[in-house]
């Protein structure tokens, strides 16, 4: 089907067109070719050539984005019994469950996993066919067990030493890797998905103010934006002063780092259901970000075990949470925008348009745009906002191909 016509009850763009009632797209060789109300493109329509898809009362929103994700190296071994010869398999159900949830694009984290039975290169090749745009962030991390334990993205499963992270070299071989600025550097070590008392070492600080100013000049040397995981005002002050590009988590940010980060045009990815030592983002934080008018999406650090201080839905999100669950994580930050008076293109910018910005793909996909990829969502309601349970969305299409269908 090089060239259709999809009409709905209401188009949400997040784009400066905003909403419109009872609109349409016309869809040609993946590509959105026109939006507008039903009355104006209709004019456009070829009666003999062109299809019409007519969802009714639906609603279509640009496809769900989640732009800090750990779905290839840890999550096949954490959620099933896979081997080596599995363990690609175990990832591919993982993304298709993310697909089925209205997830069309991913921000994948490659952290050198002893978890990882495969080669990096070999798992990036076993799912580029697959219909969700990937982007691979290069980084080292540092696990806060009772001996610190660091891997990086080049020396894959092995477990360097803490000096080996500050290498130029291995730094450099890092950037150049690297698709978009995700947790390049973890300025704390992580408490991963060990429970609290195997992690003594979770939230300290592995690098000097000196070492951080040097790796993101290495990575800016090379044209590359950098981000950092980063809890805790020593952490963030430490960030801001060294100019990293992005933000992930910054849980226990403080007012004054917020106002800081805005004017350093910092981006931040919230993550409401945990992933450092110190409880996750609040609402009232996220909405700070926004009056800030810093660019800030909200991620699923999937998969991971919800903090026990978790605005969002504690009796339903339980086990490790992924992408399929991004639409509840959001809801509660969502609501609490609209509540602002941001309407729901601003909301649902936060699991759309910011994290395509996130990952540099923003002229790509994101909002309902023309001359952007036709990649979007039918759904009984704007998703994350009136839509949670996956259910409800009715269909899912990437380079405007259906890939996902429900009745």
């Amino acid at each position: 089907m090089s060239r259709y016509i999809v009409k709905a009850s209401k188009l949400v763009t997040v784009s400066e067109l905003g909403t419109i009632l009872d609109g349409a797209l016309i869809i040609q060789d993946g590509i959105i070719l026109n939006v507008g109300t039903w009355g104006d493109i209709k004019q456009n329509v070829v009666e003999t050539e062109d299809t019409l898809i007519d969802y009714g009362g639906l609603v279509i929103a640009p496809g769900l984005i989640d732009c800090h994700t750990h779905l290839l190296e840890f999550a096949p071994t954490s959620l099933y019994p896979v081997t080596k010869q599995t363990q690609l398999l175990a990832a591919k159900a993982i993304l298709l469950k993310a697909l089925a949830s209205g997830i069309t694009a991913l921000g994948e984290q490659i952290c050198g996993s002893p978890m990882l039975y495969t080669d990096v290169d070999e798992l990036k090749k076993s799912v580029e066919d697959f219909p969700i745009d990937i982007s691979f962030a290069s980084t080292s991390i540092s696990i806060g067990l009772e001996t610190l334990l660091h891997f990086t993205s080049i020396t894959g499963s092995l477990c360097v030493e803490k000096n080996v992270l500050v290498q130029p070299e291995i730094v450099r071989s890092i950037a150049k890797q690297n698709e978009f600025a995700g947790e390049n550097v973890f300025i704390n070590a992580t408490p991963a998905n060990f429970a609290k008392e195997l992690v003594p070492n979770a939230g300290k600080i592995i690098y000097s103010q000196e070492e951080l100013n040097t790796i993101v000049s290495i990575f800016h040397s090379l044209n590359k934006k950098i981000g950092t995981h980063v809890a805790g005002s020593e952490g963030i002050e430490m960030a801001l002063q060294a100019n990293f590009d992005v933000l992930h988590h910054a849980h226990g940010i403080s007012s004054e780092q917020i106002e800081r980060a805005s004017k350093q045009n910092i981006h931040i990815v919230a993550t409401p259901l945990g992933g450092t030592h110190l409880p996750p983002n609040t609402i009232e934080e996220v909405k700070k970000m926004i009056q800030a008018n810093i660019t800030v999406a909200i991620s699923s650090d999937g998969y991971l075990p919800p903090h026990e201080n978790t605005v969002t839905f504690p009796k339903i999100l339980q086990g490790l949470i992924g992408p399929d669950s991004l639409m509840a994580i959001a809801h509660p930050y969502m609501k609490a925008i609209t509540q602002l008076g941001y309407d729901e293109n601003k909301a649902l910018s936060l699991i759309t348009l910011n994290p395509a910005k996130i990952l540099e793909k923003e002229s790509l996909f994101g909002s309902l745009s023309v001359g952007k990829e036709a990649n979007f969502i039918v759904s009984e309601g704007v998703p994350g906002l009136e839509v949670v349970d996956t259910d409800r969305i009715k269909a899912v299409y990437f380079r405007g191909e259906k890939m996902i269908e429900r009745s």
